[in-house]
């Protein structure tokens, strides 16, 4: 998707807030302009070397920016350097990712996960330091709790490899453009990711047998090895051992980070569930939440449209070891399921009944629902009555029949060209003059919801209101500054009342903020 306006200026507030002027200057250079050499950086940016290549260590430290070089035959490899957006906005979300880790596993993994965010790129010899270093705040962690805790967070997909410091990108080519259709074949071929930033972030990515990979398989690990004779003790003190060994060993050149990737497909998954909540019943969120729960380990990509198919009695089990869904029966899982699914999926021949939902539409629908929103929000319930018949329309309808359809009064009928025009003039509605020629020329206007471009506009809004509130608490935090800044035994009198004042507008800030981030991923990130 192509950056929005709005987009740059809350991604470059972001890293203001977070690292200064400087590296913030930077950053908008790489998000305005695309992929630039440490050369061009400078020209651009007008700061010095050193300062540039400050900034650039910081960004990249932190996973927002990601260096690579192009494959050419001839002249001297020369760097590039391309700001990763998403990675950018993931900073406003860190206090989600660690609520996800805190449902998933236990608070004890939040130790781990909240250095890692905070300091980007670490190795396991610092995330061990870090974690035992928190025992003087009245933390318990010794070293053995945090390599368990470290192990089922990279298990889980939380925690990964860094990607390759610098890959190499073959050159673009014209035939890198849409793959060519080759009958059946053709759904089974990888697609070609069209964005560089894509490209490199496929080229930079560990494969996938050591992105979460931690010990290297030892002779103790081979059928008939030692591991057959030790006890279960044992067993565990080796595998203690062998981290350790990696741990010593490896440590200045293997590198972990949080996985954004996983955060935002339980992040999803969440806002699936909720939605299917909203729109059908608690049941058939039950069912779903149970659905991608099963099958979430076996998902390629984060935009996966529909669910991995399972079959019913797989669905049923898993439904039954959730204390939500003990006391469904099969007949109202299969219900359920009828809400959820195509009806026109295959079932197969030995009457197992395969399942797969329809995340997609469910995202599209929650899409359709908060623009909706807005419109009866923001232009009213007649704005609201027309936005939506145009909307599950699909298609040009022209000003008459829209009244019509609206089932106005003769007075709200006459308001109906007012009404369409302001949602056309403020991008809600796309709108064309249409001229009939014939014994009597005549024209007329047709109106239609053209999504794509709506629903760009529309998240451009959001990145806009984002920004407006990042900016407004940024200003509360410094207004109340004095107040703040006061110990807890001077609170008193006018002094209390002010950090009463304080916190309640920061707290409604901040919930506003997340609101609208959610709103945000459905989007962009979902």
């Amino acid at each position: 998707m192509t950056l929005t306006q709005y987009g740059i200026k809350y991604a470059v507030h972001i890293i203001t807030s977070n690292f200064g002027n400087l590296v913030a200057k930077v950053c908008e250079i790489l998000l305005r302009r695309g992929h630039l050499s440490l050369k061009q950086l400078i020209g651009f940016t007008e700061l010095t070397p050193q300062q540039v290549k400050n900034s650039l260590l910081i960004l990249i430290q932190h996973n927002c920016v990601q260096p690579f070089s192009f494959d050419q035959s001839e002249g001297p490899k020369v760097t590039q350097y391309i700001a990763l957006f998403d990675n950018i906005i993931h900073r406003g979300r860190f206090a989600k990712f660690l609520a996800v880790v805190s449902q998933e596993l236990d608070t004890d993994r939040e130790l781990i996960l909240k250095d890692l965010l905070e300091n980007g790129r670490l190795t396991l010899k610092q995330i061990i330091e870090g974690a035992e270093s928190s025992k003087s705040q009245g933390d318990s962690a010794d070293k053995d709790s945090v390599q368990e805790s470290f192990l089922k967070l990279v298990n889980a997909h939380f925690v990964e490899r860094c990607p390759a410091p610098e890959p190499v990108l073959g050159q673009a080519t014209k035939q890198e453009g849409p793959a060519k259709k080759r009958g059946a074949k053709s759904a089974k071929m990888v697609e070609v990711p069209e964005t560089i930033e894509q490209r490199v972030i496929a080229a930079a990515a560990p494969p996938e047998a050591i992105r979460f990979s931690i010990m290297i398989d030892s002779e103790a690990d081979a059928p008939g090895g030692k591991s057959d004779n030790m006890s279960v003790g044992e067993k565990r003190k080796h595998a203690t051992l062998e981290f350790d060994a990696e741990f010593e060993s490896s440590d200045e050149v293997v590198l972990w980070r949080a996985n954004f990737e996983e955060f935002i497909r339980c992040l999803r998954h969440k806002a699936c569930v909720e939605n299917v909540r909203a729109r059908l019943d608690d049941e058939a969120a039950v069912v779903l939440r149970a659905m991608l729960k099963a099958t979430r380990t076996a998902e390629k990509k984060v935009k996966t449209e529909n669910s991995v198919p399972l079959s019913l009695n797989t669905i049923y089990e898993e439904v039954i070891n959730s204390e939500a869904g003990r006391s469904l029966t099969m007949g109202r899982v299969r219900d359920s399921l009828s809400g959820l699914c195509d009806s026109s999926q295959e079932r197969d021949v030995d009457e197992d009944e395969s399942y797969s939902a329809d995340l997609k539409k469910i995202l599209e629908l929650a899409q359709d629902d908060e623009v909706e929103l807005i419109v009866l929000k923001r232009y009213g319930k007649d704005a609201y009555t027309m936005f939506r018949i145009l909307s599950l329309a699909g298609r040009p309808i022209e000003t008459d029949k829209i009244s019509d359809m609206s089932q106005l009064s003769l007075v709200e009928k006459n308001e109906t060209p007012k009404i369409l025009y302001n949602l056309w003039k403020d991008d809600y509605l796309h709108m064309e003059r249409l001229v009939v020629t014939g014994a009597r020329q005549s024209q007329f206007l047709v109106w239609r919801v053209d999504k794509p471009i709506i629903w760009k506009h529309v998240l451009d809004e959001m990145f806009h209101t984002a920004l407006n509130l990042s900016l407004r608490l940024a200003c509360e935090e410094e207004r109340f500054k004095e107040i703040t800044d006061l110990p807890a035994h001077k609170l008193l009198g006018e002094m209390a009342k002010q950090w009463q004042l304080y916190r309640n507008v920061i707290l409604v800030l901040q919930a506003s903020l997340l609101k609208l981030d959610d709103a945000l991923m459905l989007f962009h990130d979902f």
